[in-house]
């Protein structure tokens, strides 16, 4: 049975707790690698990697399938808390990737019509189709449910 399902009963917690557990683990760690490759491939087929900033996102992402692998398979302590650094990564690139986008849209829509101020501005540059201006933010969402995966994992106990 792989590492992560084995169920590590200690103290108070009951079998059917940790069961539990180790079956929400699962799932979320299923929904990551599915939002993980999701992510890359797409990236990917948009050929998001033109510019330097563009291979970021690309980079985070297969580190991310590369170290959950690892954390699934062959859970450890130090391996668990590299994953967890990667997530914090992951959450901080969604908002500066955010940021990003917003910025690219303002200065096009300047371009398009150098009038634009204030709210009209950003409402255009939100609302902008190229780039997606919340796009990044799926990088966050992928980071949080990396930290609930390991949130109380068994890989993190003292021994």
């Amino acid at each position: 049975m792989a590492p992560w399902l084995v169920a590590r009963n200690g103290g108070d917690d009951s079998v059917s707790d940790t069961a539990e557990s180790n079956t929400v683990r699962l799932f979320l760690l299923a929904i990551l690698w599915f939002g993980l490759a999701g992510t890359l491939a797409e990236l990917l087929l948009l050929a998001h990697y033109e510019e330097a900033s563009q291979w970021i996102p690309i980079a985070l992402l297969t580190t991310t399938l590369l170290l959950s692998g690892v954390v699934a398979w062959r859970p450890s302590r130090g391996s668990i808390r590299l994953f967890q650094a990667l997530m914090a990564l992951m959450i901080v690139s969604g908002g500066v990737g955010m940021y990003l986008h917003v910025h690219a849209n303002m200065e096009f829509q300047l371009e398009m019509d150098s009038t634009l101020k204030g709210f009209a501005l950003l409402r255009k540059s939100l609302v902008a189709k190229a780039p997606p201006a919340l796009a990044p933010g799926v990088m966050t969402q992928l980071g949080l449910i990396g930290l609930a995966y390991t949130f109380r994992h068994p890989g993190l106990e003292r021994t």
